[in-house]
């Protein structure tokens, strides 16, 4: 009987903390998000993920127009039955994109990779996170490569890890032609 009555308290308590915990809000409406592009720009790209460790997905998207290229970040705010969002930054990209930015978030991390340029082009990886103390992002790392897309120069490699302070440079070197031109790290 005690073993029981043990049970069903069990069952009480555990059913009141699941009513307790609401189920998190559906990402930014399209409709919303076209609120904050301005006239001449599109949607370049968009991601949705918790930025802010409440639960909500939040949300990061590229605006594009013929001139800028714009990162910005909405978090969900939920508060007294109020659903809102607030800006938590914003970032100009490189102008000519060779493709839309990809962004994607994940265990609090926004990374967005990016490449841009012609014949030499520059492929960056940035890498952000929420600062609680401002509520703003907060660049955490950048690794970019700056190389040929014809083979016609060496290149370059750059990694930063802005909270250890590491920086890592390489010089990409050209090895072969045609077909067979490759890049070989050469220096670290």
């Amino acid at each position: 009987m005690l073993l029981r009555t043990i049970a069903l308290l069990l069952l009480l308590a555990s059913g009141a903390s699941a009513q307790t915990k609401r189920a998190p809000l559906p990402p930014i409406s399209d409709a919303i998000l076209q609120e904050h592009v301005e006239l001449g720009e599109e949607l370049e790209s968009r991601a949705d993920g918790d930025l802010n460790g409440d639960g909500d997905p939040d949300t990061a998207y590229v605006t594009a127009s013929e001139d800028r290229r714009t990162l910005h970040v909405l978090l969900r705010i939920h508060g007294r039955g109020v659903q809102t969002h607030r800006p938590a930054g914003e970032l100009i990209l490189p102008e000519a994109p060779l493709g839309a930015a990809s962004l994607s978030i994940a265990k609090g991390v926004l990374k967005v990779e990016d490449l841009s340029g012609g014949t030499t082009a520059m492929s960056s990886t940035y890498r952000y996170r929420l600062d609680a103390k401002t509520g703003q992002m907060r660049l955490i790392g950048l690794d970019a490569t700056l190389y040929s897309r014809t083979f016609a120069h060496d290149g370059y490699e750059m990694s930063w890890n802005l909270l250890t302070g590491a920086i890592i440079t390489r010089v990409l070197a050209l090895n072969g032609d045609g077909d067979n031109a490759a890049y070989t790290p050469k220096f670290e």
